[in-house]
């Protein structure tokens, strides 16, 4: 998943209709003096990040003057909030809020669901779900047939339900059904406005927005302009960037890595981690540090992936500096054709264990063609001068021995290592 900053999901708003508050994206103070002196008005200045809970964090400010706001935003840009460098700000028109709403749609993954869902609340700026569990009257929700086209009137009806006003039924039922539009054009799995403001002057605008898109989606709408389509809670790093580049245009299959830590030291009992079979990896990932290794990356290639996608997440992982070994955790009988790993395995080991004397690595992979597999494994990894162990089906259900295993490789590994140092 992927979630879009502020300005980008307003954007999106604006393309169906909804009102925003007049404003644009400053990259330095200067330009968000700039844009304050052309809105005339106080102005709210916002970091755009992706994280949520800007305005505690520092993340959201406001200025009465041109001069208050290039201060403001000489002090923001370049800061951290949320983990987050502060790259870009959100320069708008500060509104006069008369009252507060919320509405948003969200895909309910609920086995009883598994629908996207309207929700609608006359309270505003709050989490919702803390809304719906203390104010359950103020909250409307419809579950939306993707096959049916959801109808404004159907959404009036709603907003009436809750007692809002007949002159503000219709402001509001236009920018919820708006929202609903958002959601579906641009394949969301969440599309929140909160809040939407009625301001002193009449109109109704969305204040702040969240939206996330699906990542499988993302090809389909380059206008968005997202160079990494998933949702880690913070900047990817440069191998991540790397790594979704094998994603971007080949969904054969699954190429996933994402880094656990980018600063591993030297005595650091850290290894590459490299997974297969989505909850399996996660039980093998699980042994290995319950048996005190650190994983440095997370990665699994499911679903069939070529040998060149796999080739390429071995060669990132191994990118990594100062790891202690790399384990093959695939405590799975996968059904896709091993022997792809297998190829792409032997190709990358033999170019990155030729310099590596004694460094550790355990395979464990088993499903379909798993004796050839094994064949091509054992045959063409024999004669380096790494320590190489390769496990089978036999022991599938028996990970806690592979991560002790690959706990014995790194000691020994790690004990070498010192000895030629001194």
């Amino acid at each position: 998943m992927v979630r879009l900053v502020e300005h980008q999901g307003k954007s999106l708003l604006k393309s169906v209709g909804i009102l925003v508050p007049e404003g644009e994206v400053a990259f330095t103070s200067e330009q968000a003096k700039d844009i304050a002196a052309k809105i005339k008005k106080p102005v709210a200045i916002k970091a755009q990040i992706t994280a949520t809970g800007r305005f505690k964090a520092g993340g959201i400010a406001f200025a009465n003057s041109p001069e208050e706001t290039e201060k403001v935003a000489s002090k923001m840009l370049g800061s951290m909030v949320k983990g987050f460098v502060v790259e870009k700000l959100l320069v708008e028109k500060r509104l006069n809020v008369e009252k507060e709403f919320y509405a948003g749609v969200i895909v309910n993954d609920s086995y009883k669901v598994k629908a996207p869902v309207l929700m609608f609340s006359t309270r505003g700026g709050a989490d919702i779900e803390r809304i719906a569990l203390e104010h359950p009257a103020e909250v409307g929700t419809i579950t939306v047939d993707v096959l049916v086209e959801l109808g404004i009137d159907e959404i009036e009806k709603m907003i009436r339900g809750l007692g809002v006003q007949p002159d503000l039924t219709k402001q509001l039922g236009e920018v919820v059904f708006g929202v609903c539009e958002v959601f579906k054009k641009y394949d969301a799995r969440s599309v929140e406005v909160n809040p939407i403001v009625l301001a002193s002057d009449g109109a109704v605008y969305a204040a702040d927005c969240h939206i996330v898109v699906d990542e499988a989606s993302v090809s389909k709408h380059p206008e968005l302009g997202i160079d990494f389509p998933r949702e880690i809670g913070r900047p990817p790093t440069e191998l991540e960037k790397i790594a979704w580049q094998i994603e971007a245009n080949d969904y054969r299959g699954i190429a996933y890595f994402i880094q656990m830590t980018t600063e591993i030291k030297q005595e650091d009992n850290c290894v590459g981690f490299h997974g297969i079979g989505g909850g399996g990896a996660m039980i093998g990932a699980d042994a290995l540090m319950r048996h005190g290794l650190k994983i440095a990356n997370y990665a699994d290639t499911s679903g069939n992936p070529t040998a060149s996608k796999v080739y390429r997440i071995v060669k990132i992982i191994f990118s990594q500096s100062n790891i202690a070994g790399y384990v093959l955790m695939g405590p799975v009988i996968a059904n896709q054709e091993q022997w792809h790993h297998a190829h792409a395995i032997v190709r990358a080991l033999r170019e990155e264990l030729k310099n590596r004397p004694n460094f550790p690595v355990i395979l464990l992979i088993a499903g379909n063609k798993e004796e050839e597999t094994l064949e091509i494994l054992k045959q063409n990894l024999s004669d380096l001068p790494a320590q190489v162990e390769i496990y089978g089906r036999e022991y599938v259900y028996n990970v806690d021995y592979v991560a002790q295993r690959m706990k014995d490789l790194v000691d020994e590994y790690k004990a070498s290592e010192l000895k030629m140092r001194r």
